[in-house]
């Protein structure tokens, strides 16, 4: 699903297994209670989107947090 465009989609209650999000658009979209733990690059900001009841890995918060320019190191 790399440079997929889900602008204006209504994805919620989805699940995107195993998928890579890479350069991903979500522009306008619902992803209220969609399921990105096992999916992976993907960047999205939680403050103009409906992420409420999402579900995320730890690892996958990194695309949460990438408009913050914040850096996770082991």
């Amino acid at each position: 699903m790399v440079e997929v465009d889900f602008f204006e989609c209504n994805l919620k209650d989805s699940t995107f297994n195993n998928c890579d999000l890479k350069r991903a658009i979500f522009e306008n979209t619902n992803i209220e209670k969609l399921d990105f733990r096992s999916s992976y690059n993907y960047v999205i900001n939680p403050e103009i989107h409906n992420v409420k009841k999402a579900k995320f890995s730890l690892s996958g918060l990194i695309g949460l947090l990438a408009q913050y320019a914040l850096r996770y190191i082991e």
